[in-house]
């Protein structure tokens, strides 16, 4: 695939941007990413980008603060050389948690970035599994907002397990495990917890039947791992045989490794959207990078992206 478009990265997850790359068949465009001494951001593009199309590969995980500046001082760059189209490739959308005002006196963070990332002067927004579908609407631009399922309904096909089942792990995923219960024709529980603050969960009551079955937990992103492990337990405590956790991002912040090893959870499976931060034998990495390719070839060519989810 050649023409007049190209793929920079920043320095968040250069290993994705690079298997996005060879699935392209291209070479990652050159630039100097650097740091004062004070630690700000410095950016340089390498190479001529005036009328082309181009798209920046960077997701904004931790450190979500450096990653969104490094990725929102490169779109100002390539804006000031001419660039005909600016297109943000961010497979993991930083600060969505926040994207309502849920209690006084609290930001919504993800409109912020949104108008940030608009101000420095992107085009499109490509993305997975948003947090809150609605953080769509924050943008005047086109967001496609990509679905993990298409690569864990191909692993979980292959698994070949029986008497299946979808758990979401709260009431607020129920669409999203709705969805991937759909691919597969298998029937949704869910699970009622109630959250008394950030990052604390307590799982309250199963609904529905898991006696006998091997569940699937679906979610988008697991952070600290709290709310899968607790759900696992309700699960096994209601009957469930075997639990396996589906993640789109693998954050893991905090203890999630030591809370992942706990007998509750028999798997994980994750994307490469963002870096994993530690390995660990019940965390199966899939990637998502051929996904990408594929919609950066087709937005380039402006073809169909919703055509992949039928």
């Amino acid at each position: 695939m050649k023409g007049y478009y190209k793929v920079f990265t920043g320095s968040a997850h250069p290993h994705f941007s690079q298997e996005v790359a060879e699935h392209l068949e291209i070479a990652l465009s050159p630039a100097e990413i650097a740091r004062f001494s004070d630690g700000e951001i410095s950016v340089q593009i390498s190479e001529s980008v005036r009328g082309y199309d181009v798209f920046v590969i960077q997701p904004t995980c931790a450190p979500a603060n450096d990653n969104l500046m490094e990725l929102l001082v490169m779109i100002d760059a390539l804006k000031r050389s001419s660039a005909a189209s600016i297109n943000a490739i961010i497979p993991y959308f930083g600060y969505a948690r926040q994207d309502r005002k849920a209690a006084p006196r609290v930001p919504i963070s993800a409109k912020l970035v949104a108008d940030l990332l608009q101000s420095a002067g992107i085009s499109r927004v490509v993305t997975m599994d948003l947090h809150a579908g609605q953080i769509q609407g924050f943008f005047n631009v086109p967001v496609d907002n990509l679905y993990g399922s298409i690569v864990f309904e191909e692993y979980v096909s292959k698994l070949k397990l029986q008497n299946l089942i979808v758990a979401s792990p709260d009431i607020g995923g129920v669409a999203r495990a709705r969805y991937f219960a759909k691919l597969l024709n298998l029937d949704l529980v869910i699970i009622d917890k109630r959250r008394e603050k950030a990052n604390v969960s307590e799982v309250m009551n199963v609904i529905g039947n898991v006696s006998n079955k091997t569940v699937i937990l679906v979610d988008d992103i697991i952070d600290t791992a709290g709310t899968i492990i607790k759900a696992a337990q309700a699960l096994k405590d209601n009957g469930a045989l075997k639990v396996l956790a589906l993640g789109t991002h693998a954050v893991l912040s905090g203890k999630a490794i030591e809370r992942i090893a706990d007998d509750a959870l028999d798997e994980v499976i994750v994307t490469d959207s963002i870096p994993l931060k530690q390995e660990h034998p019940k965390i199966k990495v899939l990637s998502v990078a051929p996904l990408f390719a594929e919609v950066i070839r087709r937005i380039y060519r402006n073809e169909s992206v919703n055509s992949l989810f039928r």
